[in-house]
């Protein structure tokens, strides 16, 4: 996982409320427990005019020139400002795998369903819950300002505005760390590898007879 700790990134608004994970990441796509390849369909029934199938070329398909992510100002963004319970729906870590891969490191919205803001932690991006009344701010400055930027400083735990304003944020300080450090839950597990080894090592002696042999016959 990519460590986190200062970002500064475009922002791009979606001003939809209760965003869904089938509207982030549609069902159909499903069909892979790898973390990559979602990236080219994220609001994919939002992003393209066609229906999206699981090894489609997204060159050869049709973008919807109203939605947001299409505009040409917001190309590259890296930070995803969004509307109130963004992430509700199925619990699929599927949603922030497509957030990820397409490029966003934080989500700022007013509140967001448990399990996603919590498998976004997972996953190396910050969902930031600030006051709706500075969301509703965000929105504004952001629709009113082409290339409008923003910094999300995860030590100091706030979110910098272009003019300078400092919003702060809560987060848990156990996934504030593993965000600054870059574990993910295999990560976490593998910090303790040496032990784990040698605990197994011991459980063998212990009790041989775990142990199977497999021969090989010609």
């Amino acid at each position: 996982m990519q460590a986190f700790i200062r970002h500064q990134g475009l922002v791009a608004p979606l001003d939809r409320p209760n965003v869904d994970t089938d509207q982030i990441i549609p069902k159909q796509f499903l069909k892979s427990i790898r973390r990559t390849g979602f990236g080219a369909n994220l609001f994919d029934e939002w992003r393209y005019l066609d229906r999206g199938e699981p090894g489609q070329d997204p060159a050869a398909r049709t973008p919807n020139p109203d939605f947001v992510l299409n505009q040409p100002r917001y190309r590259g963004a890296t930070v995803l400002l969004a509307r109130r319970n963004f992430g509700c729906g199925s619990s699929r870590e599927h949603a922030p795998w497509a957030i990820a891969e397409y490029g966003f490191r934080a989500i700022l919205a007013p509140s967001f369903a448990d399990i996603f803001y919590n498998n976004s932690l997972k996953n190396g991006i910050v969902p930031v819950v600030l006051a709706e009344e500075a969301i509703d701010h965000l929105f504004q400055v952001v629709l009113a300002e082409p290339g409008y930027r923003l910094t999300i400083d995860l030590p100091e735990q706030t979110v910098i505005a272009a003019d300078g304003t400092v919003l702060p944020f809560a987060i848990d300080a156990f996934r504030k760390q593993c965000l600054l450090n870059g574990w993910d839950d295999i990560g976490l597990t593998l910090r303790h590898a040496d032990r784990i080894r040698e605990f197994e090592a011991q459980r063998l002696r212990r009790n041989p007879w775990l142990a199977r042999t497999l021969e090989t016959h010609e």
